[in-house]
């Protein structure tokens, strides 16, 4: 079978319309965002608030923002490159990070809008699912989950830093299917396995599986665990002081950045006119300084030959003196010798 071409008409590219920029980038699912920040008219200016969860090679960030007419607002956020100030030195990228990362930022966005005592969230991960009920004054804050382009398969880390911020106190719809641990054909959460994935179990048996099967790749590839004596049977303790850690100081402090240094620079820098003027008159100054040493030198010579102390000879006078006084000397020793 033969493969023909695609003929796009004329009129096909001249009503073409262009897709937005991060459509092509494919940065942004715009089907999903439209749905997330779509809001009531009858609720006025209220923000409709999004628990956004990107992650990177390095790092994991977790944002509560909302959508204006001017752009997207960010009203807190968090990184797992914070965990260290907590704790946690190693591993900032997994589900059990995750979780940290939800949980930090949950409790800080409690904390800035001063809610964070009345709504605690789940103080111990237990693994079950857990949602926040209302309290007496305020109503729980309310946020939706914006995953981005990440494929949402069960045990994937988003839903790690969505039960980080479900326990951390925060208000988000959800279902506990996508969590690590569930079950599809039981339909059920084993709480037990979710638990483990919380806690950093899952690293802590594959760690333990290397040291048995191959201690080489164990000694680089938990090198930095083993620098800093973390052990697979501490793992659990290490996580638990982590999340303590969290829910006694979530507010976020900014980093001391040193001032870069001061290079020489070999580009002219540009003088203003008053600068320009006063660089001109020192010149000048220097021109008629050196002008009137001449002068006076020239002064001394004429009295010396005058006196007949000088030893100046007339090769002496080409050198030193200038044409004119020169012309002028010739001239009297010409007359002096005609008479």
């Amino acid at each position: 079978m033969a493969f023909a071409k695609a003929q796009k008409s004329r009129a096909y590219y001249k009503r073409f319309q262009v897709k937005f920029k991060r459509r092509r980038e494919g940065k942004t699912d715009y089907r999903a965002r439209i749905r997330l920040i779509n809001q009531d008219k009858n609720k006025y200016n209220t923000p409709k608030y999004r628990f956004v969860m990107r992650f990177t090679n390095k790092d994991v960030t977790a944002q509560i923002i909302h959508a204006s007419m001017a752009g997207d607002i960010v009203v807190a956020a968090a990184y797992s490159h914070e965990l260290p100030r907590y704790g946690l030195e190693v591993g900032l990228t997994n589900y059990a990070a995750a979780y940290c990362t939800g949980l930090l930022l949950a409790r800080r966005v409690l904390k800035k809008l001063e809610m964070d005592e009345e709504y605690e969230g789940n103080v111990e991960a237990t693994g079950e699912d857990y949602s926040v009920e209302p309290g007496d004054s305020r109503r729980p804050f309310r946020a939706l989950l914006d995953v981005g382009l990440v494929r949402t398969t069960t045990g994937n880390r988003v839903f790690g830093a969505l039960k980080g911020a479900l326990d951390g106190g925060l208000d988000i719809p959800h279902s506990d299917k996508r969590f690590a641990g569930f079950n599809k054909d039981g339909k059920q959460l084993d709480a037990e396995v979710h638990r483990k994935y919380i806690y950093g179990g899952h690293v802590a048996a594959y760690m333990r599986n290397l040291m048995e099967d191959e201690p080489e790749k164990y000694q680089s590839h938990f090198s930095e665990y083993i620098k800093r004596g973390i052990e697979p049977d501490n793992m659990e303790e290490l996580y638990k002081k982590v999340h303590a850690a969290i829910r006694a100081d979530p507010t976020a402090k900014k980093s001391e950045k040193q001032l870069p240094k001061e290079h020489k620079r070999y580009n002219l820098k540009k003088l203003t006119y008053e600068e320009r003027k006063a660089k001109l008159v020192e010149r000048l100054k220097a021109l008629n300084s050196a002008a009137d040493d001449d002068e006076d030198d020239d002064h001394n010579t004429d009295r010396e030959c005058a006196m007949g102390t000088g030893d100046h000879t007339i090769s002496g006078l080409d050198e030193t003196m200038s044409p004119r006084r020169m012309h002028l000397e010739k001239g009297k020793r010409e007359l002096n010798a005609a008479k």
